[in-house]
């Protein structure tokens, strides 16, 4: 992973934080609110899969009176990984700087974004981390925060990628950053999405930074969370860390391998 001592960035440019939504119409309000206090100049983008709740017409009027929030409705639910991908490309189509990934339901502290956004001032992607230290989770049961530590540990060993939360999913991409990924290639979601583009910008030759937040658990609506995304995070990090072993065993150079 390139270090990013030699480079020199250029300015940020304005920044789009995207929030998914499926059904966060308790939500919604809130987490709006919080991110135009915490960043007034960013703009919000609500990427709404056609929640059955009412919660794309909530951001309709959200957006009718604030300038700053901007709503992408989308056919239905088809998962985290798309809906973040059609936010990637709705920012860089309007040409914003920095483009974050923000969960809708609160866990993701708006009031900690400027500390990333700090952060990229000197990098390509910062993530927030709840396993580096000054990190820490807030009503977790055990059981899920071994299942998150063993997810980020089995895909940090297994891909070699030098990031100790690679699932976590409050991040701050530079334009250029994700221009680079190829995002047309894309197709995991859930975590494997996380662990995906992690895994990108790292061969890629990314300055990836991780800095420490504080992740709290929802209060209101449903977890997304479900057997089948750490079924398919599991298999599909199995198969990246062993196609690319097998790569290097038949003489294949890490720039000959598609990320």
């Amino acid at each position: 992973m390139n270090d990013g001592g030699q480079r020199r960035y250029g300015p940020l440019g304005r920044t789009l934080v995207i929030i998914p939504t499926y059904n966060e119409a308790e939500n919604i309000k809130p987490i709006v609110s919080r991110v135009r206090a915490a960043v007034p100049d960013a703009h919000i983008l609500v990427a709404d899969d056609n929640s059955p709740d009412g919660t794309g017409k909530l951001a309709d009027e959200l957006a009718a009176e604030d300038d700053h929030v901007h709503v992408l409705h989308r056919k239905g639910k088809e998962g985290l990984g798309a809906a973040y991908l059609a936010g990637f490309r709705w920012g860089i189509e309007h040409d914003y700087g920095v483009l974050v990934e923000m969960d809708a339901d609160g866990s993701h502290q708006p009031e900690e974004l400027p500390r990333l956004l700090t952060a990229l001032k000197g990098a390509d992607l910062v993530l927030g981390s709840r396993w580096v230290p000054g990190g820490r989770v807030v009503n977790w049961p055990k059981s899920r925060e071994f299942l998150s530590r063993g997810g980020s540990t089995y895909s940090r060993l297994l891909l070699d990628v030098p990031i100790r939360d690679v699932t976590g999913g409050f991040r701050a991409f530079r334009k250029e950053t994700l221009e680079g990924l190829g995002l047309d290639e894309v197709a995991s979601q859930g975590y494997c999405f996380q662990v995906d583009l992690a895994r990108r910008a790292v061969a890629a030759g990314y300055h990836v930074v991780e800095v420490p937040i504080t992740f709290v658990e929802r209060e209101l609506g449903d977890s997304k969370m479900s057997r089948d995304i750490v079924v398919e995070a599991l298999w599909r990090v199995t198969a990246w860390g062993v196609g690319s072993r097998a790569g290097r065993l038949l003489g294949r150079k890490p720039s000959d391998e598609r990320p």
